[in-house]
């Protein structure tokens, strides 16, 4: 899936230096990646023209060209390109403006391989779960800003996307847990006119409600025990870009004031502060809630509700999308054995077979981990069925629609060998009657390997050694 697997990433080296050139281009090289290197930022800025690189590394003191010029090109001509900066002259200062600006990392002069190779690693990995190949654009990625996915149910969801994105106006995102709300809330903020701003992400359920307040919108020195020091809230750590509140419905009540105050007045005030401070922030929340049944049960605000809810965008379940099971899956197989350094390129169609009529009551993130416990326990080239690990409690509750598995069978059981052998056939006829004589889905049913379901077969006579 990730064009990366068969083509190393592009990597131009931006260094007036020549030793420092010739040191990256080597390590560079040795790790696969393809290298080029340029000795000033205007020869950097002819080589955009000609190709387009995956990451930039750059000095950041050059002359005539500096590397805040070549990071700003970057930015504006090829959007999808990391740049890291580098600097035998690191300061603070600096840093923050580099990172403002929209570099991936800054490190200093004499820097550590390992430290670099792997700021590098991370890097192209964020990037490619961005789903952005800036080098290989033409190839037709199978990603949308950094969602996976190419059924119906996605593409309406991308074309809500690209709309809303154009606006300024509060976007609701909503859906069940695991189906990938962040990713929708970062790709509406990266093809929005706040793109060069920061993404700050909240979740309103994962943080205490006695510190959620000052998390979001900061205190004063001395406004409390234990504040030694001024802190900037994360409201105002988003100033210029959009502000993801997740789990919106987590919110207490008296919150829900000061959210509404923020999204009225576009004013917050710090704990222990007198002064309003002027933000600037689009709102993007989430929920696996239902708000309106909050509002009407007194839990959630409604002119609050209406604030947010300006445009809403419903994320489908997995289930509702099944077109994209295998896609994701292959996704995370690439991810997994990369992390594993295992030499997994296929998942088996039996086990395909298995996550395609699974129905994933926890979406996409549970898929995710089902490959990946997939991936760490397979000892072979390719994920087999028992390397799969489905929550046997979900897989009963999905199929409690179907007829009771358990026979009805008479209880004499003077002979209790006969007895367990006949109930163990009763309910390998029935798992494979209710799966339609396919042998690995009535395993699946009965919460055990098609290996075993299998041997049972043989066991009992019911299947041959050729079926």
């Amino acid at each position: 899936m990730n064009n990366s697997q068969s083509s190393p990433a592009r990597i131009l080296v931006v260094d007036d230096e020549q030793s420092m050139r010739e040191f990256l281009d080597i390590m560079l090289q040795n790790d696969g990646y393809e290298v080029r290197c340029a000795e000033s930022g205007t020869e950097a800025f002819d080589l955009f023209k000609r190709e387009a690189y995956d990451l930039v590394i750059t000095d950041i003191r050059m002359k005539p060209v500096d590397g805040l010029a070549v990071l700003r090109h970057c930015k504006s001509n090829a959007p999808g390109t990391i740049v890291i900066i580098i600097s035998a002259y690191a300061n603070a200062e600096t840093a923050v403006s580099a990172m403002k600006e929209g570099a991936y990392d800054y490190l200093p002069k004499p820097f550590k391989n390992d430290e670099m190779l792997t700021v590098i690693r991370n890097a192209l990995e964020s990037r490619e779960e961005a789903g952005v190949s800036a080098a290989r654009e033409q190839d037709g990625p199978l990603y949308f800003g950094c969602i996976i996915g190419e059924s119906p149910a996605m593409h309406k969801v991308y074309e809500l996307i690209s709309r809303v994105a154009t606006t300024s106006s509060n976007v609701l995102v909503t859906g069940e847990s695991g189906t990938g709300k962040e990713l929708v809330a970062k790709a509406i903020h990266r093809q929005s006119a706040r793109s060069g701003k920061p993404f700050v992400a909240v979740n309103c359920g994962g943080v205490p409600e006695t510190l959620i307040e000052s998390e979001l919108f900061g205190f004063k020195k001395g406004a409390f025990t234990g504040a030694t020091n001024h802190k900037k809230g994360l409201v105002e750590a988003a100033q210029g870009g959009s502000l993801f509140l997740d789990e919106i419905g987590e919110l207490t009540l008296p919150l829900q004031v000061k959210l509404l105050r923020l999204l009225q007045e576009k004013t917050i005030k710090m704990i222990g502060g007198t002064e309003d401070i002027l933000v600037d922030v689009r709102i993007i929340t989430a929920t696996n809630r239902d708000l309106e049944q909050m509002v009407i049960d007194g839990t959630f605000r409604e002119d609050l509700y209406y604030r947010l809810n300006v445009l809403p965008i419903r994320l489908p379940p997995l289930r509702e999308r099944r077109g994209d099971i295998s896609l994701l899956a292959e996704h995370f197989l690439a991810k997994f054995r990369k992390d594993f350094g295992k030499d997994i390129r296929k998942i088996s169609s039996y086990a395909m077979d298995l996550l395609n009529n699974y129905d994933f009551p926890g979406n996409v993130r549970e898929l995710e981990n089902i490959v990946e416990r997939g991936v760490a326990l397979e000892s072979s080239s390719i994920v087999l069925p028992e390397s799969l690990t489905l929550a046997a409690y979900k897989r009963k509750a999905q199929n409690g629609s179907h007829a009771d598995p358990l026979p009805s069978l008479p209880m004499d059981t003077s002979n209790l060998d006969q007895f367990l052998a006949d109930l163990e056939i009763k309910m390998l006829q029935n798992a494979l009657q209710m799966a339609h004589g396919v042998k690995l889905k009535a395993a699946e049913l009965l919460g055990i390997t098609f290996r075993s379901f299998r041997y049972r077969l043989l066991k009992y006579g019911l299947a041959s050694e050729e079926d």
